[in-house]
């Protein structure tokens, strides 16, 4: 009787431990899937506001640079395209990573050109309006850059806590899948040239 009891005892011990485990890991996953919703919110708010600025900068430069009509309709049209596309954190997946970083992209490049209109412009440049539109674009930029790396840091750690033993076998028993990163954007690796 005693063999009994003592192998139901170690059947009790190893559910006991199970459930115990499961219970952490799947608390640890959730905990880490917040994190990872907590920091894509953030990358979302620092490039909303990013667009917010973009209507002031173009009519800033409208006023100076109206003949520069092809550019602030490519600022115009880029900036529409990124907030059209709207990505749910909990359905965030490669494809529509990449569609939002290529959004987001375009609209750099078409700022880009829009701040490189200044320079042909002295009396644009000088505008006080366009210098502090320049400056929080500038500060924007930085805080995207910012929001971008924990994002990338929240997802190592949840990525790691779903594809580590025993962690995995959880995940993959309540549906806890990968989470994608930002890729670096193609010619990333390559320096720019400079020319004087």
């Amino acid at each position: 009787m005693n063999k009994k009891y003592i192998i139901y005892g170690a059947i009790a011990f190893v559910v006991i431990l199970l459930f115990v485990g499961g219970c952490s890991n799947y608390n640890g996953m959730v905990e880490k899937e917040q994190v990872v919703e907590q920091t894509w919110a953030e990358v979302q708010n620092q490039y909303q506001r990013r667009i917010d600025l973009i209507p002031n900068l173009v009519n800033t430069v409208k006023g100076y640079a109206a003949h520069e009509n092809e550019t602030l309709q490519d600022v115009i049209e880029a900036r529409s395209k990124a907030t059209s596309i709207t990505i749910d954190p909990t359905n965030l997946d490669d494809t529509t990573l990449e569609q939002f970083q290529q959004a987001q992209g375009e609209l750099s490049s078409a700022l880009n050109r829009l701040m490189a209109i200044s320079e042909a412009y002295p009396d644009l440049k000088a505008n006080e309006n366009f210098r502090d539109l320049q400056v929080q674009l500038e500060g924007t930029e930085n805080r995207i850059t910012t929001a971008r790396g924990r994002y990338t840091e929240a997802v190592k750690d949840y990525n790691l806590k779903v594809r580590r033993f025993p962690g995995n076998i959880f995940a993959g028993l309540f549906g806890f899948d990968a989470k994608p990163q930002f890729k670096a954007e193609a010619g990333a690796d390559q320096a720019p040239e400079v020319e004087f």
